[in-house]
């Protein structure tokens, strides 16, 4: 049998086999975020909120939803709800027992509120330090957004430093949409795990820059690509991410469990395998 490049190697895919993942995040809870919940509901694709519990009816605070309006918005909706510091304050500019404080209101909030458990986590002002990343785990945060660009489609190594791929504002985001969209991981000989565009940002901005139409085509193009492109949470990206991780392999590469009750899904000889939750499947043989 002749040797071929990455014949052996196993390459994350999405549900259903898709090679790419596409995951909004946007902070704040605004008004404003009801706009850009329409502009993804027409398009069928799903984001994440990240809300403060604490600085509700500041109208003034780039148009800040009051009480009654987020419950209004959020409550039961499609989207993930995620921490964001009960009063948005630079985390890494307080007492630990302050910063524990912040987020634990916050997240007891957002629970009561919705009835969800909330374990995802975008930092205020992107703002954190060794000692918050080392408390988060204990606190139930699953995941921690930072602000700091990848420029790039990999999926974290490190969750509580969860950097996106860029804000919609960031001068390469019509590129790396542009090379999202048209290319794929499975081009590359050696880097073909799937690929995450997290995109960050605050809804008020599109008023602020009277520029929506930036959003609504970058989602047109999420929507025309939809067969490619799976629409997630930043949470529903980290869980599957976790499943997949969690896949347990036999000696010989040759047999695969699945130990999570999600399906998961992989990529081996140029072949997508659906491995189901609790189910055990061989490879097919060379």
């Amino acid at each position: 049998m002749s040797f071929v490049q990455m014949y052996e190697e196993k390459f994350i895919r999405f549900p259903e086999g898709k090679t790419k993942a596409l995951a909004f995040s946007y902070d704040d809870g605004v008004s404003a975020d009801a706009r850009l919940i329409s502009i993804l509901d027409e398009r069928g694709l799903k984001g994440t909120f990240n809300l403060n519990s604490a600085r509700f009816d500041c109208p003034e605070w780039h148009g800040r939803l009051n009480e009654d309006e987020v419950k209004k918005l959020f409550v039961g909706c499609r989207h993930e709800i995620a921490m964001h510091g009960a009063r948005h304050i630079f985390l890494n500019k307080v007492p630990i027992a302050e910063a524990v404080n912040e987020i634990l209101q916050n997240r007891a909030y957002l629970e009561h509120m919705t009835g969800a458990i909330v374990g995802g986590f975008a930092y205020s002002y992107g703002a954190f330090d060794e000692k918050i990343v080392a408390v988060l785990p204990s606190l139930g945060v699953k995941y921690a957004r930072t602000t700091a660009p990848t420029h790039g489609f990999k999926l974290p190594q490190d969750w509580l430093r969860f950097d996106p791929t860029c804000h919609h504002t960031d001068e390469e985001f019509k590129v790396l949409s542009d090379r999202f969209f048209s290319g794929s991981p499975t081009e590359s000989a050696k880097e073909r795990d799937g690929w995450l565009f997290a995109l960050w940002g605050h809804s008020f901005e599109f008023d602020d820059n009277k520029n929506w139409g930036v959003i609504e085509e970058f989602c047109d193009r999420a929507k025309a690509n939809e067969r490619d492109v799976w629409s997630a949470t930043c949470g529903d990206v980290f869980d599957y991410a976790q499943a997949y991780e969690r896949l347990e392999f036999s000696l010989d590469g040759e047999r695969v469990f699945n130990p999570s009750a999600q399906s998961v899904w992989l990529e081996l000889r140029g072949k997508i395998y659906k491995i189901r939750g609790g189910e055990t499947v061989k490879f097919d043989a060379v």
